[in-house]
């Protein structure tokens, strides 16, 4: 009998899959099936992570093939970013060398774990014939005003003099130099996305193949909220202060306002008074602090009393002007309206700085002590002028009424969601194709001059801005309008606009005239099955939405959102943690496919868990997988080796009809698990338990053995397992005599009349004790299931001497006796 060699095996065929380009895709008057794993970056190693995202996709587009869909299944690389200009500057190597080389690793060890990709779809995001069509797409959003340039504050390493990502400050420093970070303000690009936030908030109920916690995770993000714009005099100046608030009904409440400490109302309000200098020592050291950290419930609420006060517009009454940590110039008007008796950051506040808590509204449900915790809640009206005694809902709405009328505030939508700011201060991401004239101002570059090419001379030190300011061939070209000298924008873009329209790209990789048509993208998208991590839940997916909206509203597609389904996989953990370097729980998949083969390492991380679960990495498991593997060689081995698949029987025993039944059952159950619900671990478990029951039916007389149906066993175990194991299973199929790949071969279907049972196991129990177990025909009457159970010999010991009181029959499950 051959041995399962499964390093030979799995050789001869990803050289066979590849020599035969069984794979490509083609577009075919044909359902279609577009699955896709999220693209990863090249850092030149494939971790287990890695491993199940492409598995549960490879699982996915092998079934659906079978299935007779036309798959597109593709992969290319997110290719741009930090990384590889940190290597440039740490090694001396050129940032798009040492990514090729990454591509080239990471092509090849995914190409060991045997994954039906369609390698002639390719694509790099840092390849010029990429980058161009992410230019002419900014263009195109330039054109219809949805890029634009303004300046912002960023985050700012005074040490390597350069802008840094939030992801780049580590408690307030530079995680490449450990200096502390500040603020800087700067021009920067951005995506008008605030123009969609409505679209992008109205159509998440239409993502019903989304999990809900990612539609929800980015409602927050989008934030709407409904209230009022109120203006607030501020004393002794020109100029109003204008905060938004959900709750105007409050107002009358408002002891106190806070300012952004950035806001640029503060300077002019502290100057030359005895609190300036206060307020920039508060400023100043506000710049080492992140958003997220200021903003983090975990942080102190710090502020500052700035010697100036505002007039309540409905009221009447001063109110205190402070600047604090938890207001960002950025969100909002950066000025809040400070309520402290209804809302409890407010009151912690307005506690610590000594400051007036003045109740509004009026709990009518129950007693509330304002001493205790801020009341957020519903009722009535109280120290609120002629609005008092009114239900605050309705108050809500009075209170709107007289400030539009008086001209002191309106009603207005506000979101949380912030225009997307792309510019980035970096060599290795796709130029920005703009130029600066001095006499016309801002230019796009003309659509027929892209790409605008990354330059080659140019140096990497680490310090300073982009190292395309080096690049004096790069910086000065002809303004496109005028002709005159002029400079290029030496910010590149953020890599998130590159992985905004990768899907779209796939569709139509070749494409020289256009970043896709628009006939073979409709056929294609949008993608039917998404696969990636919950991290991606916001910024990736929420952009990706954005960018194929502007798409469809440039009439390039007729799609309105990229991704129908959704499935967020979980982790690989091992020893309760997720695996990494620094930990040092990694387990290298290089390893054990060298070890065990790509199959195993495929049906463990498929078997471990259900996908959308985190996986707890486990040695036994593998192992367990490892022996499945070879008891099916061995199962369909024995089988050819003893000729059990020629005897032909027409007539079909017990035996045979159980075995029927055990084999179509499973064909129902992996279709179902794999079909839509993805629980690929309880389909593995069938196919394991039918294996079990072939090998049982294969200890009988050989003589007694049905050759046709233990060939259906043996067909069906191989067809099941081909998704999660396709090495050895093409291997067996070709063995047991088909001349067809089996990537290639119809999925089975199981015969409805096949699972219909002519025999049911009973359970039999007294006062709901497990007492003996029948096998009774499948279309017994209630009333004989139980007379058959009360006659049994065993059950009669069991009620000697005691008195039934009731007999309980779920009709083909169980009998229960109650006894006394």
């Amino acid at each position: 009998m051959a041995t399962y060699d499964f390093k030979k095996i799995e050789e001869i065929w990803q050289n066979r899959w590849e020599t035969e380009k069984l794979f490509a895709t083609y577009n075919e008057d044909q359902p279609k099936y577009y699955v896709l794993e999220m693209f990863p970056y090249p850092s030149g190693k494939i971790h287990m992570g890695h491993v199940r995202n492409y598995s549960i996709g490879d699982v996915i587009a092998r079934y659906k093939k079978m299935k007779g869909y036309n798959v597109l299944h593709p992969m290319g690389w997110d290719a741009f970013g930090l990384p590889a200009e940190n290597a440039a500057i740490k090694h001396g190597i050129h940032p798009g060398i040492w990514t090729e080389q990454n591509i080239k690793d990471m092509k090849e060890q995914l190409s060991t774990l045997g994954l039906s990709y369609d390698w002639d779809r390719e694509i790099a995001t840092c390849n010029q014939d990429y980058y161009k069509w992410t230019q002419w797409l900014f263009l195109q959003f330039y054109h219809e005003g949805l890029a634009y340039k303004k300046e912002s504050r960023v985050n700012w390493c005074p040490s390597c003099e350069t802008v840094l990502a939030n992801e780049q400050v580590v408690s307030g420093k530079c995680e490449r130099c450990d200096s502390s970070v500040g603020k800087k303000m700067l021009n920067q690009w951005y995506f008008k996305i605030t123009e969609y936030a409505e679209q992008l908030l109205e159509d998440i109920k239409a993502l019903e193949g989304w999990p809900h916690k990612v539609k929800v995770m980015q409602e927050n993000w989008i934030g709407k909220s409904t209230g009022a714009e109120i203006e607030f005099e501020i004393e002794g100046y020109q100029d109003k202060l204008t905060v938004f608030t959900t709750r105007p009904d409050t107002v009358f409440g408002a002891t106190y306002m806070v300012l952004a400490p950035e806001h640029p109302y503060v300077k002019e309000l502290v100057e030359g008074t005895e609190f300036e200098e206060a307020v920039d020592a508060f400023v100043t050291k506000l710049q080492h602090m992140s958003d997220i950290e200021r903003t983090s419930t975990d942080t102190e609420k710090e502020g500052l009393f700035i010697g100036r006060y505002c007039i309540n517009p409905l009221s009447g009454e001063k109110v205190p002007i402070y600047i604090a940590n938890y207001v960002l110039v950025d969100y909002g008007t950066g000025a809040i309206m400070a309520v402290p008796a209804h809302d409890q950051r407010d009151l912690d506040f307005a506690k610590k700085y000594n400051i007036s808590v003045v109740p509004v509204i009026q709990s009518e449900e129950k007693e509330f002590s304002i001493d205790d915790e801020a009341y957020d809640g519903s009722g009535i009206m109280i120290n609120s002028g002629e609005f008092n005694g009114l239900k605050n809902e309705e108050a809500f709405n009075r209170i709107c009424d007289l400030m539009e009328k008086q001209g002191i505030g309106r009603r207005k939508i506000s979101y949380r969601l912030r225009d997307w700011l792309l510019s980035r201060q970096r060599y290795w991401g796709t130029p920005i194709p703009i130029v600066y004239c001095d006499d016309c101002g801002i230019v796009p570059v003309k659509e027929e001059n892209l790409p605008v090419q990354l330059p080659l001379d140019v140096k990497f030190t680490g310090a300073g801005l982009s190292p395309l300011t080096t690049s004096e061939t790069f910086i000065h070209t002809p303004c496109p309008k005028c002709g005159k000298t002029a400079r290029r924008e030496t910010d590149t873009m953020d890599t998130f606009v590159d992985s905004s329209w990768y899907f779209l790209r796939y569709a139509d990789p070749k494409n020289e005239s256009l970043p896709f048509g628009k006939d073979v993208t409709n056929y294609w998208m949008p993608v039917d099955q998404y696969i990636g991590g919950v991290e991606h839940a916001i910024l990736h997916l929420l952009y990706s939405r954005f960018f194929t909206k502007v798409i469809k509203d440039l009439k390039l597609i007729d799609i309105e959102e990229p991704f129908k389904n959704l499935l967020t996989q979980g982790m690989v953990l091992k020893d309760g943690a997720k695996m990494s370097k620094s930990k040092g729980n990694t387990v290298s998949p290089e390893e054990i496919i060298e070890k065990y083969g790509a199959d195993t390492a495929r049906l463990f991380v498929l078997f471990a868990a259900p996908p959308e679960r985190d996986l707890e990495w486990s040695d036994q498991g593998v192992e367990g997988c490892s022996r499945f593997l070879n008891r099916v060689w061995r199962l369909v081995e024995e089988a050819i080796e003893n000729h059990l698949l020629d005897n032909k029987t027409e007539e079909m025993n017990k035996q045979d009809k159980d075995l029927q039944y055990m084999i179509h059952k499973t064909i129902k159950r992996v279709t179902e698990d794999i079909e839509g619900r993805f629980n690929f671990n309880t389909a593995v478990s069938g196919i394991m338990e039918l294996v079990n029951d072939l090998y049982k039916y294969k200890e009988i007389d050989k003589d007694k053995i049905n050759g046709t149906l233990f060939k259906e066993g043996i067909e069906t175990v191989i067809l099941l397992l081909a998704p999660f194991a396709p090495h050895i299973t093409e291997e067996l199929w070709e063995k047991i005599g088909k001349d067809t790949r089996i990537y290639l071969t119809q999925w089975p279907v199981y015969k409805a009349e096949a699972i219909v049972k002519d025999e049911v196991e009973i359970v039999v129990q007294i006062n709901g004790k497990l007492r003996e177990k029948l096998m009774l025909p499948a279309n017994i009457t209630k009333e004989d299931m139980e007379k058959l159970a009360i006659e049994n010999e065993k059950i009669q010991q069991f009620l000697e001497g005691k008195e039934i009181k009731k007999v309980i029959a779920v009709p083909k499950k169980l009998v229960n006796i109650v006894v006394k």
